[in-house]
Parts: structure tokens; C-alpha cells; sequence
């Protein structure tokens, strides 16, 4: 029920259907003759827009969830590395059986690259279909073909294609590989959701090193006015909003302990 009910909130809730929506009602409102609920709509919607859009708010609001966990040295030994999906255009893949990457595929990316480094470890790709109503390919159906091609084999692989969030992630992927007491474990995903992610693993015992990957701010944005193209700002706005909600929900259903988890 919860992830429904994430979906359906989120779908209403994200700053360009929100904007619609408002439109849409002020819409309706003109043709009933209430002007002022007109004017009161559009002018909301414009404002969620121009501030979304034309500001860096949302990069300012991501510094914080990015900076959160710093990337520590690199360790010695590394029993595995989980990798949380949400790199791939899971649509295209799945009409076109190849392996394009979205604004958030450095996770997989970086996964190649650890991957490298430590050739003893496990590679975890923790990623279902994670959508409603719009067919796609999850991330760890995908995933093989690009690790493959990128030089990792296939042995190497353990797949965990159910999850649809990142609750789900932590308590699948344990399942899968049953940690042991004393190994290392690399937990890869985007830095601004890494807060989230490691709270998560932490309350399903699975223990993990944090490895953030896709950056989308550099730390020193501030508040300002066209500090960025409207639709990278927009994008910030969205996944900032989204994943500060995030937070708060999990933490207020207990499925986390605390708003805003640290190391």
C-alpha cells in the first residue's frame, strides 16, 4: 500500500503537474465565471513554475542531501558492491534490448569502475520495475548487457529484479547475498539519495559503505536567478522535492529512524 499511495501523491505532487493541475482548475474556474479563483490559480502555478524553473533553488536544496555522505578512501578489500537501479531508460530498453543510460547512469558507470578495481568482488544490481502504469525494463534485467560489455563478467552478477523502491532494495538485496559479520560492502548510488539509501540498509541489517555517484550540484550554487537552463533546474526541483518527502515519509512510517540520516 505504501508504494501505491508514493505514486499517487508523488504524481499530483511534483512541481510541473502541480502547475497543470493549478491551470486546469483556474481553467474550469473561468468558465464558471470565478475570476478570482482564476487569477489565484494562475498566478500559484506561474510561481511553482518560475521558481522550479528560473532559480537554483533546487540545487541549494540538494547540496545538503549530497554532502551528507562524503566518499570515504577507497577500501582494501571489498566483498561486493550493491548497486541501486534508476540508471536506465528502462522504456527504450525494454522496445529496444539495449542498455541507454538516464541522468543518473554514473551509478553504473562507477559499478564498472569498482568493479575493476576490486575483480574478487560480488556485483549486486538491485532494480525492478518501479512504475505504475508505464511499461519498462528494470535495471537488473538491463544492467548484464552493460556490465558485460564493459568488461565484467557474468559470474560476477547477482540480480534482484523485484524491488520497486529503495525499502525494497535493502531488504531484497540482503536477502540475496546474506552478508557476513566483518566484510565490506560498497553501497553505490546518486549522492543526494544516499541519506535515504543508507538508512534503509542500516534498519535491514545489511551494513554498507556509502560510494556516492552523480553529482548534480557543485556545492556552491546559493540562491539566484538563472544560475542554470530551466529544464536542469526544473529536474533539481523535482528530485529535491521528491526525495526530502522521501525522507520525511519513511521516517514518519518508521521504515527509518531519523528525518535526515548521517554518518
Amino acid at each position: 500500500m505504501f508504494f501505491y499511495l508514493s505514486k499517487i501523491f508523488w504524481f499530483f505532487a511534483q512541481p510541473l503537474n502541480f502547475a497543470i493541475l493549478l491551470l486546469a482548475f483556474g481553467l474550469a474556474a473561468s468558465f464558471l465565471g470565478r475570476r478570482r479563483l482564476l487569477r489565484t490559480a494562475s498566478f500559484l502555478a506561474f510561481l511553482i513554475l518560475a521558481i522550479a524553473a528560473w532559480t537554483s533553488l533546487g540545487a541549494a536544496l540538494l547540496t545538503p542531501l549530497e554532502e551528507r555522505y562524503p566518499r570515504p578512501a577507497a577500501p582494501d578489500n571489498v566483498a561486493g558492491i550493491v548497486v541501486l537501479g534508476g540508471g536506465f531508460e528502462g522504456a527504450i530498453n525494454l522496445a529496444r534490448g539495449g542498455y541507454e543510460l538516464n541522468s543518473g547512469g554514473d551509478r553504473f558507470v562507477e559499478t564498472a569502475v569498482l568493479a575493476r578495481r576490486y575483480p574478487q568482488a560480488k556485483i549486486v544490481v538491485s532494480g525492478g520495475t518501479g512504475t505504475l502504469v508505464l511499461d519498462g525494463e528494470g535495471d537488473a534485467d538491463t544492467a548484464p548487457r552493460l556490465l558485460e560489455a564493459l568488461g565484467v563478467s557474468r559470474d560476477r552478477l547477482i540480480l534482484e529484479n523485484r524491488s520497486r523502491n529503495t525499502y525494497e532494495n535493502a531488504l531484497y538485496s540482503k536477502q540475496l547475498v546474506s552478508p557476513k559479520p566483518g566484510e565490506t560492502w560498497l553501497l553505490v548510488t546518486s549522492a543526494f539519495h544516499m541519506p535515504r539509501s543508507m538508512a534503509l540498509f542500516a534498519k535491514a541489517g545489511f551494513a554498507v559503505v556509502a560510494w556516492p555517484v552523480d553529482y548534480r550540484t557543485s556545492g556552491q550554487e546559493g540562491i539566484g536567478l538563472f544560475a542554470d537552463n530551466p529544464a536542469d533546474s526544473l529536474q533539481n526541483t523535482t528530485m529535491v522535492l521528491r526525495e526530502w518527502t522521501g525522507l520525511l515519509a519513511y521516517w514518519l512510517s518508521g521504515r527509518i529512524d531519523e528525518p535526515f540520516p548521517g554518518p
